[in-house]
């Protein structure tokens, strides 16, 4: 009754247990969509403002392409009025006022005018060019660039971009430039980057570890499969592509649950360890104190049963039962030996611990039902070891006397002893019913027992009497239901 009322706590333990992880998934997980939602919302406004300014500086170039169409049309009518000009007969009654004001309203292109590599006029030239060398110099730079209209007769028209123009022009590298800038670094907290035409090369990023920018392919090819890359179509620098990944805070957000119930998890096994722990410290004052109470109590019969002995041998019993008698009150003064010496530190001896079993043994198996067979094989050379007698006694007995019990008066019982690898290493089989893995799990356990009367101390105690008292192991070896169980016991051994 005892362990179905554990099983159902447990069970009501871990269902509590799996309710909180449970529900602190599943509200952290509605937190990250939400916030992955709003973060796609302003990544897609961010996108859409992206491609849209994109747009614009497109539309800034046409324009500017425009601009400088008009430009070298002012500059072949500006060269054709020259032409004009020079061909114009002086007698002829030709009104050339219309064509010399419009070759004085150019104010911003400059121009210079050559007939037979004679120069013949410059306009709009800046100052300190108005020297031979440097204007010949100008007309040479001008040709190479190919900024010439060639009329006939010699005549030669060489022309610059506006000042306006490089102003305008250096207007719009900026703004080409800021906008790659901005874009990149202005995204929002997310980590962005910016890819050439092929998705090959990354030409800048912004919020990336340096060892995730070590892999280019890889980490170009996550982030367009996390999200489709945006293109950007800009003058003179050609097509480009932005990829742009999850923000820190939604990853954090995605481990944040896992961080949170190990952090409880280890402050409740923490808990529980300590509780554990006071909880057996606990329970051992107690189990002390009823070992010490019942050797006290089991002192005063026990005084006066050796004093009945005298008495029956003044009255002529028959010797060979009082012998018998004094065995068992021997016994009886063994068991509250043991308990008077639970709480304390034993006293260890060295001996032949091969003799000493042997001896439990037979004593053991004179007191057995006769239908268990004994098996007793003990090592022919002396087995060294330390150990107490009253209290490794106790461990025979309790041992023998589960082995009994388990096959219910009837089986085999194995006992066997041998030096293993310099520790002395007991075996006690028997052929009764066998544990299952449950109970194998809790035998040990203090208040566990398969039995309708006991307290469930015995496996308890043998195993604090090995363990503890004697620096040794006790395991299952191995258990199956129907079949049988076997104990076994390990102590070291004097290595002298």
């Amino acid at each position: 009754m005892r362990a179905q009322n554990k099983q159902y706590s447990r069970l009501i333990l871990f269902a509590g247990a799996f309710s909180i992880v449970a529900l602190t998934l599943w509200s952290s997980g509605r937190i990250a969509r939400t916030l992955r939602s709003e973060e796609q919302r302003k990544v897609a406004l961010w996108s859409e403002a992206i491609v849209q300014r994109a747009e614009l500086v497109r539309y800034t170039d046409v324009l500017f392409a425009s601009l400088r169409s008009e430009e070298r049309d002012k500059a072949d009518l500006m060269g054709e009025a020259y032409r004009i000009i020079q061909e114009a007969d002086p007698g002829a009654p030709i009104d050339l006022t219309f064509i010399t004001r419009f070759i004085q309203g150019n104010r911003t292109i400059p121009v210079l005018v050559y007939k037979g590599g004679v120069l013949q006029a410059d306009i709009n030239v800046p100052e300190v060019m108005r020297t031979p060398d440097r204007l010949d110099s100008l007309r040479v730079s001008l040709a190479d660039r190919g900024t010439v209209i060639e009329f006939e007769q010699g005549l030669m028209v060489y022309y610059d971009q506006s000042n306006r123009f490089r102003e305008l022009k250096s207007v719009m590298d900026d703004l080409i430039h800021s906008f790659i800038s901005e874009t990149v670094l202005n995204s929002a907290s997310i980590p962005v980057l910016l890819a050439d035409s092929g998705l090959r090369n990354i030409l800048q990023a912004h919020r990336f570890d340096t060892d995730e920018l070590g892999d280019t392919t890889a980490l170009i090819q996550r982030l367009a499969a996390v999200n489709p890359p945006i293109a950007l179509d800009l003058p003179e620098t050609g097509k480009r592509w932005i990829l742009y990944d999850e923000s820190l805070v939604l990853k954090q957000l995605r481990y944040f649950p896992v961080v949170q119930l190990l952090i409880i998890g280890g402050f409740l096994l923490l808990a529980y360890s300590t509780f554990s722990a006071f909880r057996r410290s606990e329970q051992n004052r107690v189990w002390v104190g009823m070992a010490k109470e019942t050797a006290h109590q089991l002192g005063t019969p026990l005084s006066a049963l050796m004093a009945w002995v005298e008495v029956l041998r003044s009255e002529e019993v028959a010797e060979d039962v009082l012998v018998e008698l004094e065995k068992d009150i021997g016994r009886l003064r063994t068991v509250t030996d043991r308990f008077s010496k639970i709480g304390s530190d034993p006293e260890l001896t060295m001996d032949d611990l091969g003799a000493f079993v042997g001896e439990t043994m037979a004593y053991l198996q004179r007191r057995m039902p006769k239908a268990v067979t004994f098996t007793v094989s003990m090592p022919e050379v002396p087995l060294q070891a330390s150990f107490n007698p009253a209290l490794f006694g106790w461990v025979l007995e309790n041992l023998t006397k589960n082995a009994v019990d388990a096959m219910e008066g009837a089986g085999e019982l194995e006992v066997r002893l041998w030096n293993e690898l310099g520790r002395a290493t007991l075996d006690i089989r028997d052929t009764g019913r066998g544990m299952s893995r449950r109970v194998q799990r809790q035998v040990f356990d203090p208040g566990f027992s398969t039995k309708k009367r006991g307290w469930g101390l015995g496996l308890s105690l043998v195993r604090r009497i090995v363990k503890e008292y004697h620096g040794g192991q006790i395991t299952i070896l191995r258990s199956e239901e129907g079949i049988g169980t076997t104990f076994r016991v390990s102590l070291p051994v004097d290595s002298d």
